[in-house]
């Protein structure tokens, strides 16, 4: 499958799927006009790669430094099809990467260990 790569602007994040070397990032800001037309193609092609992957390590690097509710609703279907892809045999590393004194985002990322877990969390807390 064809890799995906969708530059940054202001209020969207980038994207960089390498399906070909297993490894997903989303870095930036994530707070669009239509977060579910942003992020639906998104969901549509890892929901199509992550059901071709079997026994596969996959790793997830995120670094969002702000996200609205409605981008939150779509992280949430980002992480539910990873969770699924763990489930079913797959290995799903994410990193969350977060402003060590920013505690909101500290706190999505104890949400998401403690709603999907099939996957492995590390939180990577930096100095900003």
């Amino acid at each position: 499958m064809e890799n995906l790569h969708i530059a940054a602007t202001a209020t969207s994040p980038e994207i960089e799927f390498q399906f070909d070397q297993n490894t997903l990032s989303l870095r930036g800001e994530s707070y669009p006009e239509n977060a579910a037309a942003f992020y639906a193609p998104v969901i549509e092609r890892l929901g199509a790669w992550l059901a071709q992957c079997n026994d596969v390590a996959i790793t997830v690097d995120v670094t969002l430094t702000y996200f609205n509710s409605s981008s939150t609703k779509m992280l949430f279907s980002i992480f539910d099809a990873l969770d699924r892809a763990a489930a079913a045999g797959n290995r799903v590393q994410v990193n969350w990467y977060r402003d060590e004194e920013d505690e909101t985002i500290q706190e999505f990322g104890e949400e998401l260990q403690t709603d999907f877990t099939a996957i492995k969390f590390t939180d990577c807390p930096v100095a900003i």
